[in-house]
């Protein structure tokens, strides 16, 4: 009568964990965890570049005229810490919107505006975001031809 033993061998096993291995630095390198870290970051800017518009297109609407007045701005919205206290002060954006975005997301973005118009701007860390459409302006809004290149460093995403 022969005596079979149930379970695998360890060659069986060793065979299974590199595969599993194998499939998950496979996994890892298509995910490309450093990417996705740069996408969060591009999406949460990009998200408060909106806001910043929004909320001085609402504050000229209000006011008749832009946080700074009635002349031309040009420089990072850190420099301009007074003009988004002005709108905070309207009610347009939180009271703790500087500090909950933070100096180093301020400082990515450049706002460029005259006493009626305004632009704001940022240069995407993420391939996906630096190869969208809307990454081909230049720092100051104006559309370059050429982009997007997916690569481009000299490449912006703006509102107009």
């Amino acid at each position: 009568m022969k005596k079979f033993n149930k379970g695998f061998t360890l060659i069986e096993l060793l065979i299974v964990i590199a595969l599993l291995g194998a499939l998950a630095v496979g996994l890892l390198a298509a995910l490309d965890p450093f990417e996705q870290l740069k996408k969060g970051t591009d999406t949460g800017v990009r998200n408060m570049v909106s806001e910043i518009h929004g909320s001085a297109i609402r504050y000229y609407a209000i006011k008749n005229q832009m946080p700074w007045g009635l002349t031309t701005m040009s420089g990072t919205a850190a420099g301009r810490i007074s003009d988004i206290n002005a709108i905070v002060s309207t009610g347009e954006l939180k009271s703790d919107f500087s500090t909950l975005a933070g100096d180093g997301a301020l400082s990515q973005i450049i706002m460029v505006g005259g006493t009626d118009s305004l632009t704001v701007c940022y240069q995407p860390k993420s391939k996906s975001f630096r190869s969208d459409n809307n990454t081909k302006y230049d720092s100051g809004g104006t559309a370059l031809s050429g982009c997007p290149s997916g690569t481009s460093s000299t490449c912006y995403w703006c509102v107009n």
